[in-house]
């Protein structure tokens, strides 16, 4: 499997992201996660929609939650013609009781757990952790990747700001 180059700490030590590095301009790969219901759920399941694809290593844990509750709260503002698709290698079962705890109600959150399919195409899978690292990759309508950060230190928040207003651009 690849290495992706870019370079992403955990707590202060450099780690190692496996799969293709995504970059602004690119065709975003298709990718299959697992979905609260446990069935399938991949690009084409967003088809005419601006997609932002909110990355993180587990639900349960503080910055992770507050990246997801930020991207839902922000996502109840936004155009009907944008989907936040939230990601992590966490089961579905605890992507759900944490959403259902929490009202997460505006955003998708999908589980990559199963054959990290996402986190190898778009090269955000932590190879010592078997965990995504954190980030976020903002799609046009057509699936051309707009926007990418691979957050610098996994244990800090993305630039919510700076991806959301690619994808309010992109409607």
């Amino acid at each position: 499997m690849n290495k992706n180059n870019t370079k992403v700490k955990f707590a202060g030590n450099f780690i190692t992201l496996l799969g293709n590095e995504v970059a602004v301009g690119q065709n975003a790969p298709d990718f299959t996660a697992v979905g609260a219901d446990l069935k399938p759920i991949g690009l084409k399941d967003f088809y005419g929609k601006v997609k932002v694809i909110s990355v993180f290593p587990s639900i349960d844990t503080g910055i992770c939650a507050t990246q997801t509750r930020t991207f839902n709260k922000e996502a109840a503002s936004l155009s009907n013609d944008i989907v936040i698709v939230n990601i992590s290698n966490d089961l579905p079962f605890a992507q759900k009781r944490f959403c259902g705890a929490e009202g997460i109600d505006k955003a998708i959150t999908v589980s990559d757990h199963k054959d990290v399919d996402f986190g190898t195409k778009y090269g955000f899978l932590i190879e010592e952790l078997r965990l995504l690292a954190r980030g976020v990759v903002v799609l046009d309508k057509n699936n051309i990747v707009k926007y990418v950060e691979y957050v610098p230190e996994v244990t800090t928040e993305p630039n919510y700001t700076a991806a959301l207003e690619v994808a309010k651009q992109l409607v």
